[in-house]
Parts: structure tokens; C-alpha cells; sequence
């Protein structure tokens, strides 16, 4: 009942918006500046409408506990690259530091590509488009970690364990519907993954998930090479 009505509410702005706009474009005749100005109000609450939309769905499907997506190798440090490739274009200097070579984790690709895209876009929200967003992929030990930072506000030690919440937003920065983590939770979650929530030395936010560090598969050549045991 609590989703059901925070969902509700969430769905009401971008709707009243939309509406307001066209009763208003079309109230009396209007300029051509006009016209697109109020196509560009209506567009961009749509799209908003449409990510919510879909982010509901999305945690209603999970929460239905579907057959989960089979599990396989996933390159943390290909990922973090592709992710910063993706979202250089959005406005802040987002930047990947890597290891070389593969850091695999066993996961379903999707289910991980979609928690990177969660973590990179709240880091660019409140970045903004002057700020800095950093990606990193580490293999420590037993460990292989995702961690994205950001030169925006950061979290309040107060407003942390609230922070998978659904609808809840850290800070009144961004315009996200507070939908976003508690995806991410649900994955890292599912996938036996592990949070750290911290403070960023580019003056944000830390969020950082750690998985246990999936070993490359022996090849049957390597294999073929080793002598026989007596």
C-alpha cells in the first residue's frame, strides 16, 4: 500500500505537468518559440514518466521472483569502460580506472550492466555538468569491487540507512525518482554483492559494491599441458 501510494504521487507531477502544458499551448493562438518551448516542457516530462514507468516495472517483475537470468563470467573492468564511454556525453567528466586484464564476477551481464548504468547516472545527477564522476574496478584477494564516486554533495551520515529506500532521495540535488538504488539493491542483493557507502575524496559521494572474484575458466590447452599426476 505504501508503494502503491508513493508510486501515485511520484506519477501525478510529471502528468500535471503535461497537462498544464498543453492546456496552456492551446488556450489561445501562440508564437512558433512559444509552441516549442512548451513541446520541450512536455517532452522532457515524458521521458521522465517513461523512466518511472519502467523502473516500476522493473522492481515488480523482480519482486515477483521471475527465473533469474543464468549466471556468467562479467568483466567488471570492460563494463566500468563501456559505462564511461556511455556517459561522457551526459556532462560531467566521467573517467574509468581499470586494472589490466579481466576482473570477473559471476553474475547475470544484464542484471550488472544495469546496476553500473544505476550508479553512474545518480553519480552525473549530482555531479552536475562541471563535476567529476570516477569509476573504478579493483581485484583484492578473494574480492572484486565496482566503485563509482562523484564531486557532488554527497550523502549525509543521517540520510544512509534510508538510502535503498524506495522513492527516497539523499538530497534535494538531481531530478531521479528515487527508484534508482533500490534497483540496485535488489541486484546486489540477488547476486551476493556487497555495499560500502562512503565519502569521496573528489568531495561526493562513495558507493562501491564488492563480489567474490571469479577465477577465467582453465582452457582445454592449459589443461593438455600440465603433466599427468603419478
Amino acid at each position: 500500500l505504501e508503494f502503491t501510494a508513493d508510486a501515485s504521487h511520484e506519477l501525478r507531477t510529471p502528468l500535471s505537468v503535461i497537462r498544464a502544458e498543453a492546456d496552456v499551448a492551446l488556450s489561445a493562438p501562440r508564437e512558433a518559440a512559444e509552441y516549442r518551448d512548451s513541446l520541450r516542457r512536455i517532452q522532457g516530462e515524458s521521458h521522465r514518466l517513461r523512466q518511472l514507468v519502467e523502473d516500476m516495472l522493473w522492481l515488480a517483475r523482480f519482486d515477483s521472483k521471475p527465473p533469474p537470468p543464468g549466471s556468467e563470467p562479467v568483466d567488471l573492468a570492460t563494463l566500468a569502460q563501456a559505462c564511461a564511454d556511455r556517459f561522457r556525453a551526459v556532462g560531467p567528466a566521467v573517467s574509468a580506472e581499470t586494472p589490466d586484464g579481466a576482473v570477473l564476477i559471476s553474475a547475470p551481464p544484464e542484471w550488472i550492466d544495469r546496476l553500473a548504468g544505476v550508479l553512474v547516472d545518480n553519480a552525473c545527477r549530482y555531479a552536475g555538468p562541471d563535476g567529476t564522476v570516477r569509476i573504478e574496478v579493483r581485484a583484492q584477494g578473494s574480492r572484486a569491487s565496482l566503485t563509482v564516486e562523484d564531486s557532488g554533495p554527497g550523502i549525509p551520515e543521517a540520510e544512509r540507512p534510508l538510502l535503498f529506500d524506495r522513492f527516497h532521495r539523499a538530497t534535494e540535488h538531481g531530478s531521479g525518482s528515487g527508484l534508482g538504488l533500490a534497483i540496485g539493491d535488489s541486484i546486489v542483493r540477488s547476486t551476493g554483492g556487497r555495499w560500502q557507502v562512503g565519502d569521496s575524496p573528489l568531495g561526493g559521494a562513495l558507493m562501491s559494491v564488492s563480489w567474490r572474484h571469479a577465477q577465467p575458466a582453465r582452457t582445454a590447452a592449459s589443461l593438455a599441458g600440465r603433466s599427468p599426476q603419478a
